[in-house]
């Protein structure tokens, strides 16, 4: 037996379609939730070697807490009293802001001298740019074991050289207003490898029409240089001194291993304080809230510079 439509109508509608599924609640939470799954390893970490040192840390600060003894008490804000009226927080602080001004500027001007010439199209360009990065690959014992024996008062090249010249040898590391600018050189030498490989990737990704265009209507290589180039190196100039200045706050190792702060405490940055006197001193508190008085310095340095370069921008 057959059936037939009825009029009017096409074929015999089929069975309706069931309703679309809408996820349960277990859905929902494994479709937001899987990102989670995937972050909770990092955020775990985080928490365990970041959060929590820095919560204990400033803690710490306001407490005796000594290496010597078990027993710690609360004392408010004596220690960062005490540490903002401690002539050695002030000289450690004068030698870090010395080592940072003497660093950071041939860092900036090296680094921007050297991606120039590297993009200026000289010959073998793969040894220059090995020549100028491969330093910065170094860990900082090897550099410092190499310049110690360059600054070696009888025997080193400085010195040696000095001498061909007819000069008197110097104390490169044991003169007290020689110390510090020996060290910059060193981290000139040994980082500045990082700022060029920042320049030369600006100067590679700038335009070169306004360069071309420029040549075209008679202007010199320094005028194109100046009034073309380095305006467009603006930002990256911004981020490498930022960088720089922040990176140079925060010197400890090639001081430590190659002077220990001296002579006569007249290398000796705040980090290093903060390592004798925490390590050495066994004071923990105190060293705390030396710590977090320059991480407070830091900060404002950085907003600083943020403020100004934006506002040149």
């Amino acid at each position: 037996m057959t059936t037939t439509a009825p009029p009017g109508t096409g074929a015999l509608p089929g069975p309706a379609a069931p309703p679309a599924a809408t996820p349960g609640r277990l859905g929902r939470f494994r479709a937001g939730g899987s990102g989670l799954v995937f972050v909770l390893p990092f955020l775990l970490l985080f928490v365990l070697f970041l959060v929590w040192p820095v919560v204990q840390g400033l803690w710490m600060s306001f407490t005796d807490s000594s290496l010597a003894l078990r027993d710690t008490a609360f004392v408010g804000f004596d220690n960062y009293a005490e540490a903002l009226g401690d002539p050695d927080v002030w000289s450690s602080l004068g030698n870090t802001v010395f080592f940072t001004v003497i660093s950071s500027v041939p860092l900036v001007l090296v680094a921007l001298v050297m991606a120039l010439l590297v993009h200026s199209g000289l010959a073998g360009q793969w040894a220059w740019r090995l020549a100028f990065f491969a330093p910065y690959l170094l860990p900082v014992t090897v550099v410092t074991l190499v310049f110690t024996w360059l600054y070696q008062p009888d025997l080193g090249f400085a010195n040696q050289f000095l001498g061909a010249l007819g000069t008197d040898p110097v104390g490169w590391l044991s003169d007290e207003s020689v110390a510090m600018w020996s060290i910059a050189a060193l981290t000139v030498w040994w980082t500045v490898g990082f700022n060029f490989l920042l320049y030369l990737s600006a100067l590679q990704s700038l335009p070169s029409a306004f360069d071309e265009a420029a040549a075209l209507d008679g202007a010199g290589a320094w005028r194109r240089l100046w009034s073309i180039t380095l305006p467009q190196l603006r930002r990256t100039t911004v981020l490498v001194a930022m960088l720089q200045v922040l990176a140079s706050l925060k010197v400890f190792d090639q001081i430590y291993i190659l002077t220990k702060g001296g002579p006569n405490a007249s290398t000796r940055p705040v980090l290093e304080y903060v390592y004798d006197v925490g390590f050495t001193g066994y004071r923990l508190g105190y060293a705390s809230a030396v710590s977090y008085l320059f991480f407070a310095l830091i900060i404002v340095v950085s907003l600083v510079q943020l403020r100004l370069f934006r506002r040149e921008d």
